[in-house]
């Protein structure tokens, strides 16, 4: 051998300029990308807390406690001061600012005052019959401001108190006056000595029920003013109403003019139908308490009765119907009270709350929906002879030993709990306790029902039928295209079936509500046979394919074969529709769907869960299929190979060798898949009906959490309690995804710890 060729190889110098400096830079893109990488992540978990903890800055004042104090004017507490006027006080009321209170006197006097020191602002004797006695009092209704003064000979005086503001040098200020809306004139409407005293009014009808405590009688009023003489033009109707075993001292006339209620000492309560087929008529009698009735007061609506007894006990009230369709007044829920008699009671004019002060001098707040006692505080050291809440329900005035005092209230929130937000409400007007999402309505008087519930349950229910469409689906696409199919068609169909992730939901939700809804309505029985003849095709394909000789099967490439499906598919969805017509006569008389409604009791939405179930799924499917292919396919090869080397059959590999270690990515697929089911808006908001209810029937709709915040957080005023509340849904939204998340993770970590040695 030469020496030329036995000479040795040149030696490769790694310390040259360029390559250290090749390694430096090296190193330095390493370091950029782990910090980028580290910054990144960092990043995400900051913002995932500051969403967290947003959420909570929003939702932390709907449980806050409510608290009173002295109302503060000028940087100084508002002191206790001396009744304005004389006479013992019948009714105390406040403007919408809380800067003026009125007092309303046994002596006929009606005093304007500054509620924060007491100075008269305006002083009236109200007008009513020449030496007569004012006997009795009755309030229509807080937010009318109107009231009535019943008198010993049997008439009454009708008049309402109101406030007009002026910015007279942009400086507000309020003007308080009287007005007789039917006249000054005082109205006869017994024959003798009102000692008690009802009214409502109802567009221009009034209803007045007057007399003593044993002997009453029901007046109504139709009034129509006369536009050329400024007139009223006044007919009235008296008759005699059903004698009833108990002395009253109360009566409460309730919306419509059609029930009243009389509370006696003995704590009966006697029911009236005024309007009842042959005349008012005594409806029932019912022991509302063992003691002595003490305070007995409409709620806002006027629908709902709040009764406390000598004990101190206090209950909501109001008429539902019975088993045999009639209605009775019945005990809705028992307040937490103290042990003391109430004194006296207010209610709120915008909420359904009330305060009540007992003989001790302790203040309590309440909120029937809710059904909690908000606050609880010691303002005086004896019982109050009068309170009145302001308009806006942040201001509260007591008289109490002769002398009145403004107080302050911050009580934003009184009308949300654990009970409102998930457990059941016995809703005013409701025949029972039930799950209700309704946050706004037309009248003033609306309860607001922000139960949770029907919101999660439409969420996990739209999640489900999605999942139950485009689970088996995605998975079983994904198995086969990443395991039986060709190469050359799997970068065919992967990539078009990913392209359906781009599609907007907007448009999908779009063409879900307006063609695939209705569709399905018109052609259901097709749809349900298709779901029988597909199946029966493809395995009857498959059957007739496997047994062809194999010459006429090697014409398909393999791995191909799968494309023969898609005619096969086609067709059997034709048959299916257009075979639902002859099944449908035969079985269900001609229309599945009015069968569904008349027969089987089972209603029929046009946009249902199946609707959304085929369109979200539709949605869903290429998240799973993606993560699930992508994960079976990444299954070593290696194994596949040995398995088969063993002697298992294609299936038996699949099955027990590359499922169970691809099986972390499949449920990682599924999880991410139901996140993306749970958070998805706009399929949901378009088609389905958008209802918050509570039923599992497929053919019915339903609202989620998601999409009830898209339609109604633009509409919520800002800092309000539909607003928070609607963040307290993300929040519930929020935990419910991190929760499965988490739990989808610790499985994913297990499932990998135990097939990652494969």
């Amino acid at each position: 051998m030469s020496s030329a060729s036995t000479s040795k190889t040149p030696d490769i110098d790694f310390n040259t300029p360029a390559m250290a400096r090749n390694r430096k830079f090296r190193a330095f893109k390493n370091r950029l990308a782990s910090g980028s990488i580290a910054v990144g992540g960092l990043s995400i978990i900051v913002a995932i807390l500051l969403i967290f903890f947003y959420l909570l800055y929003e939702i932390m004042p709907l449980f806050k406690a409510a608290s009173i104090q002295p109302w503060q004017h000028q940087q100084t507490a508002s002191q206790p001061y001396q009744n304005p006027g004389q006479g013992k006080t019948w009714y105390l009321a406040l403007e919408e600012q809380a800067e003026i209170g009125l007092r309303i006197t046994d002596k006929q006097q009606a005093i304007f005052f500054d509620a924060r020191s007491g100075e008269i602002i305006s002083e009236q004797i109200i007008i009513g019959p020449t030496a007569a006695t004012a006997t009795s009092f009755a309030v229509v209704s807080e937010a009318s401001g109107i009231f009535a003064i019943g008198f010993d000979n049997g008439e009454i005086s009708i008049v309402k108190h109101q406030y007009s503001s002026t910015y007279p040098n942009d400086i507000r200020v309020i003007t308080p006056s009287l007005s007789y809306p039917l006249g000054e004139a005082p109205l006869k409407v017994a024959e003798s000595k009102i000692e008690l005293l009802a009214v409502s009014k109802n567009d221009e009808s009034w209803t007045i029920v007057a007399g003593t405590n044993t002997a009453l009688t029901q007046t109504n009023i139709s009034a129509e003013e006369n536009m050329f003489t400024q007139e009223w033009e006044i007919n009235t109707q008296t008759t005699q109403l059903p004698a009833f075993d108990f002395a009253a001292n109360k009566l409460l006339l309730l919306p419509g003019d059609r029930w009243l209620l009389a509370a006696g000492q003995q704590g009966k309560i006697a029911v009236f139908d005024l309007q009842a087929e042959n005349g008012a008529k005594l409806s029932q009698v019912i022991a509302a308490s063992k003691n002595s009735i003490q305070t007995f007061s409409l709620l806002l609506g006027d629908n709902a009765v709040i009764i406390g007894d000598s004990l101190g006990r206090l209950s909501q009230w109001f008429l539902v119907r019975d088993a045999q369709n009639d209605w009775k007044l019945q005990k809705i829920r028992e307040l937490e009270s103290s042990s003391n008699a109430i004194s006296v009671i207010a209610m709120e004019h915008r909420r359904k709350g009330f305060a009540t002060v007992d003989a001790r001098g302790e203040l309590r707040l309440y909120n029937t929906t809710a059904n909690r006692n908000v606050l609880t505080a010691n303002l005086t050291d004896s019982g109050a002879a009068a309170i009145a809440y302001s308009p806006r329900s942040n201001a509260l005035l007591v008289e109490q030993n002769n002398s009145l005092q403004l107080w302050h209230i911050d009580n934003e929130h009184p009308d949300i709990s654990w009970a409102a937000l998930w457990e059941k409400v016995w809703y005013e007007g409701y025949q029972q306790p039930e799950y209700i999402w309704q946050s706004s309505a037309s009248n003033n008087d609306f309860e607001p029902k922000y139960s949770l519930m029907p919101l999660a349950f439409g969420t996990l229910k739209a999640a489900f039928y999605a999942m139950l469409l485009a689970t088996p689906l995605a998975i079983c696409g994904a198995i086969y295209t990443a395991y039986f199919m060709a190469p050359a068609m799997r970068r065919k169909v992967k990539p078009l079936i990913e392209l359906m992730e781009a599609l907007p939901t907007v448009i999908l939700g779009f063409l879900a509500g307006l063609w695939l809804a209705p569709f399905i309505e018109t052609n259901l029985a097709g749809i349900f046979l298709s779901l029988l003849t597909i199946p029966t095709a493809i395995l009857a394909f498959g059957y007739a394919w496997a047994n062809l000789p194999k010459r006429l099967r090697n014409i398909i490439p393999p791995g191909w074969d799968a494309a023969l499906l898609i005619p096969v598919v086609a067709i059997a969805t034709l048959v299916g529709i257009s075979g639902a017509q002859f099944v449908e006569q035969l079985l269900f008389a001609g229309d599945l769907r009015q069968w569904l409604t008349e027969e089987a009791g089972i209603p029929f939405d046009q946009r249902n869960a199946l609707v959304v179930g085929i369109a979200m799924g539709f949605a869903v499917i290429p998240t799973i299929f993606t993560i699930t292919e992508d994960a079976i396919f990444s299954v070593p090869k290696h194994l596949s190979y040995g398995s088969l080397a063993l002697g298992a059959t294609p299936w038996q590999t699949l099955v027990r060798v590359v499922l169970p270690t691809a099986s972390p990515g499949i449920f990682s697929a599924l999880m991410v898949g139901m996140g993306r089911a749970v958070g998805e808006t706009m399929i949901v908001l378009m088609a389905t009906g958008n209802t918050p209810i509570m039923d599992v029937n497929i053919f019915e709709g339903m609202r989620t959490l998601a999409a009830n915040i898209a339609v109604e957080m633009p509409e919520a005023e800002v800092a309000s309690t539909h607003y928070r509340v609607l963040f307290l849904a993300a929040f519930s939204l929020f935990l419910f995804t991190f929760v499965v998340n988490t739990f989808a993770e610790v499985i994913r970590h297990r499932l990998r710890n135990k097939y990652g040695s494969l």
